[in-house]
C-alpha cells in the first residue's frame, strides 16, 4: 500500500488546497501572521515582518499572480539574504536598516513561482557563531542552533511551512537535528548565491527547510526549475555507508542508538550496510575546511573585520586567524579537499549514499552557545548535497536528527532514500 504523504506533509498538503480553492493566499498569509503573533513573543524566530505589507502582497498574489508551484506558500527567509523592501542585518549591528533594492536569486526564484516572503528570520551574527534571540520550539530552554535558527524555529513551529536557510560549516544541518525539521543543504555552486551574505564563497551554500523529507524534494524541484515534483516515492537504496562521527567528537550514547536502530531498519529490509572507513581523511577534511573557512572569511568581510570593537571575540578570532593563513596552506587545504572528494565519489556510485548523525547529540541547555558543527564540516568542505531527516528523539524527547549524504547531481535518488528513511524513523 502507498503512504499517502500529503497527509502529513504541511507544504504538499498547503499546495492541494491552494489548488483547489479550498483555501486562499490571503487566508494562508492571515493564519501564518496569527501564529506568528501567538507564539513568536516567546520564541523570536523573526528579525523583520511587515505585517500590512505582507497582507498586500498576498492579495497580489490572490488577483494577479501567475499560479507557479508554489502559489501562495509563505516564505520564511533567513536574514542573510536578500528581499526587496527589507533590510539585512546579519545579526549584526554594523549593517544598517537601509531596504535591500532586489531580491537575491533564490528570493527571486521563489516569488516567480507564486510564493509569498513573508519576512526575515533571525540569524547568527553573520552566520557564524553569536546566538540570535531564537529559543528552540521543542524546548525553550535549549538553543536552536545556528545560524540558520530563526528558519528552522520558524517551520518547527509551523509559523511557515518552507524557509531559505544557508550553511558554510553546519549552520543548517544542525539547527534542523535541534529544531526536528527537514533540512536540505544544496551542492555547492548548484544555485547562485547572488544576494545573500556569505563567510567563504568556497563553501556557503544555499539550503531549504520544511517538516518533512517529501516537502523539502518538493520546494526543491520547484526552486531547481518551477514544476511540480510528482509525489515522491520512498525508495531504498541497495547499500549504506555508515558514519559514527566518533572521529570528530564525542557523539551522544542516545544519537548512537538512533543511528544503530535506523541502521538494523534498513538491514531488515534488505540493505547492505558498512562503515566509512576514512576516520585520518575526515580529520583532515575538517581541519581544511577551517582554514578555507577563515581564510576567506577574513577577506570577504574585510570592513567587519576592521571594526573587532563592533563584532564578537568569536567572530573576530576567525577573522584574525584568517589574516595569519599564509596563501600556501590555504592553497593546501583546497588541494587536500579536492583529492578527498575525488576519492569518495570515485568509491560511491548513484544508489550509495553516507548516512550518520546530525550533531554530537540533541539541543544543548542553554543559549548562550549554539552547538558544534564538527559533524557537518567534512562534507560541507567536499559541497556534497545533504538531508538532515527528522523523526528520533532522545530520552527527554528532544529531537535527534540524521544526515543523509550522497553525490552532486544525484539529488532525485539522495531524496527518495531519505524519505524511505523518515518512513522508517
Amino acid at each position: 500500500m502507498k503512504t499517502d504523504v500529503r497527509a502529513h506533509s504541511p507544504l504538499l498538503d498547503l499546495v492541494e488546497q491552494l489548488a483547489t480553492g479550498r483555501t486562499t493566499p490571503i487566508d494562508v498569509a492571515e493564519a501564518a501572521l496569527a501564529r506568528i503573533a501567538d507564539l513568536d513573543p516567546e520564541i523570536h524566530a523573526w528579525a523583520h515582518l511587515d505585517a500590512d505589507a505582507v497582507r498586500s502582497a498576498a492579495a497580489r498574489i490572490q488577483d494577479g499572480s501567475p499560479r507557479g508551484a508554489l502559489w501562495g506558500v509563505p516564505v520564511g527567509v533567513k536574514d542573510l539574504i536578500d528581499v526587496a523592501g527589507l533590510p539585512t542585518r546579519c545579526g549584526s549591528e554594523l549593517t544598517d536598516a537601509e531596504p535591500a533594492a532586489a531580491d537575491a536569486d533564490c528570493v527571486a526564484r521563489v516569488r516567480a513561482h507564486g510564493a509569498l516572503p513573508l519576512g526575515k528570520t533571525v540569524t547568527t551574527e553573520f552566520g557564524y557563531f553569536r546566538p540570535g534571540p531564537t529559543r528552540n520550539p521543542r524546548a525553550l530552554d535549549h538553543t536552536p542552533g545556528g545560524s540558520s535558527s530563526g528558519s528552522a524555529a520558524a517551520v518547527a513551529a509551523g509559523m511557515v511551512p518552507l524557509a531559505f536557510g544557508t550553511q558554510t560549516a553546519g549552520s543548517l544541518t544542525r539547527p534542523a537535528s535541534f529544531c526536528g525539521v527537514a533540512g536540505f543543504v544544496t551542492a555547492h555552486g548548484d544555485f547562485p548565491t547572488d544576494g545573500i551574505t556569505g563567510l567563504s564563497p568556497s563553501l556557503d551554500s544555499l539550503g531549504l527547510l520544511a517538516r518533512t523529507v517529501s516537502d523539502l524534494h518538493f520546494a526543491w524541484t520547484a526552486l531547481r526549475d518551477g514544476t511540480c515534483a510528482p509525489v515522491l516515492e520512498p525508495s531504498a537504496p541497495r547499500r549504506l555507508r555508515l558514519w559514527s562521527g566518533f572521529e570528530l567528537g564525542e557523539v551522544s550514547s542516545e544519537m548512537t542508538a538512533a543511528l544503530r536502530k535506523t541502521v538494523a531498519t534498513a538491514e531488515a529490509a534488505g540493505v547492505r550496510c558498512w562503515e566509512v572507513d576514512a576516520a585520518p581523511r575526515i580529520v583532515a577534511l575538517t581541519e581544511h575546511h577551517h582554514t578555507v573557512m577563515a581564510y576567506e572569511a577574513a577577506r570577504e568581510r574585510v570592513a567587519e573585520a576592521a571594526r573587532p570593537d563592533k563584532i564578537s571575540a568569536p567572530l573576530a578570532e576567525l577573522f584574525r586567524a584568517g589574516a595569519e593563513t599564509a596563501e600556501p596552506d590555504y592553497r593546501a587545504a583546497l588541494a587536500g579537499i579536492r583529492e578527498t572528494r575525488q576519492r569518495l565519489l570515485s568509491a560511491l556510485d548513484e544508489d550509495e549514499v553516507v548516512l550518520g548523525p546530525a550533531a554530537l547529540g540533541a539541543a544543548p541547555h542553554g543559549h548562550d552557545a549554539t552547538g558544534t558543527p564538527v559533524l557537518s564540516r567534512p562534507w560541507q568542505a567536499m559541497g556534497l548535497p545533504v538531508v538532515t531527516i527528522p523523526g528520533r528523539h532522545d530520552s527527554a524527547g528532544l529531537p535527534l536528527g540524521l544526515q543523509l549524504i550522497g553525490r552532486p547531481g544525484a539529488e532525485q535518488r539522495l531524496f527518495e532514500i531519505a524519505v524511505w528513511l523518515e518512513a522508517s524513523l
